[in-house]
């Protein structure tokens, strides 16, 4: 029987070996399209704008959250319940206290945001307090705690960053490749430039998904980690079991939810895409219920 730290160590191996294949597949993306280009400068210019656009975001990814999922922040004489509950995981965890925000909505659900630990924020709906045990809360909580001291923002950004840096390239590839379709076509060699360049174009076409796939996996693996340190902090994975099956089983729709934001929630804010197959499976950015919970009972504290 696995208990949580061999839980947690695999997903670690797991998401660092995605991390690997997704920067090959950057390198081996950007020496193809600067060989087929005959110049370097395009993998210098995507790698350059995406680090920027996505380390703006990043900067300031906590305040675009909140914005878009109306969060209200909580002072402690508000729910001082709610405030000793995070505060005492925050001592175990070794981690700042976040700030805390309530959405005003019935589903029961909750995320995590901010570049660190000394920036993050922990937000709860309405829902959630009123619908879990003490027990169950907690578990939610720690599992929030878990994403920030997992630096799981951060993780997100440098993936943000790549998969940026393989769309941009394939964008300027596809874009200059046709400009420049012509004079290619009167150079000496051209066929076997033309071959180089269908294999290419396949392979191009295909990066892309490639990225996003490796991104949501990587992103599902983050998920099962966060589930498995949140437990090490509780030492009570039930609670947080009960509390997944609680809210996956509600049916109260999430109305701030969006597909920018449903990644952050600890479960998905969207209902009646539970039950998918295996190919719909490499889309999701969370893993599925059953899976989730069954790794919380069977670890062994």
């Amino acid at each position: 029987m696995a208990t949580l730290y061999t839980h947690a160590e695999f997903n670690i191996r797991k998401t660092w070996f995605y991390i690997i294949c997704f920067l090959i597949l950057t390198i081996a993306l950007g020496w193809l399209i600067s060989y087929l280009l005959g110049s370097y400068i395009i993998l210098w210019i995507a790698v350059i704008y995406s680090i920027l656009v996505s380390f703006l975001s990043y900067w300031y990814s906590d305040k675009i959250v909140l914005a878009m999922s109306k969060a209200r922040p909580v002072k402690k004489e508000d729910n001082p319940e709610l405030y000793r509950l995070v505060e005492n995981l925050c001592i175990t965890a070794g981690i700042p206290l976040p700030k805390i925000y309530i959405l005003r909505e019935l589903q029961p659900n909750a995320f995590a945001t901010g570049r660190d630990s000394r920036h993050a924020v922990v937000a709860v709906t309405q829902g959630l307090l009123d619908r879990l045990e003490r027990t169950e809360l907690e578990g939610v909580i720690a599992h929030e705690l878990a994403h920030i001291g997992n630096r799981d923002a951060l993780l997100q950004t440098i993936v943000v960053v790549l998969v940026g840096v393989i769309v941009i390239m394939t964008d300027f590839f596809f874009r200059i490749s046709f400009y420049r379709r012509s004079s290619r076509n009167s150079q000496k060699g051209g066929q076997i430039r033309l071959i180089m360049m269908l294999v290419g174009l396949v392979l191009i076409i295909l990066a892309p998904l490639f990225a996003n796939l490796i991104k949501l996996a990587i992103s599902r693996k983050r998920e099962f980690l966060a589930d498995a340190s949140g437990a090490l902090l509780t030492r009570y994975p039930e609670g947080l079991a009960r509390a997944l099956e609680k809210i996956s089983r509600n049916p109260e729709p999430l109305s701030v939810a969006n597909n920018a934001t449903s990644h952050l929630y600890v479960v998905n804010p969207f209902r009646g895409r539970e039950q998918t197959s295996w190919f719909q499976k490499l889309f999701m950015t969370h893993p599925s219920m059953k899976e989730r919970v069954r790794a919380l009972r069977g670890m062994k504290v």
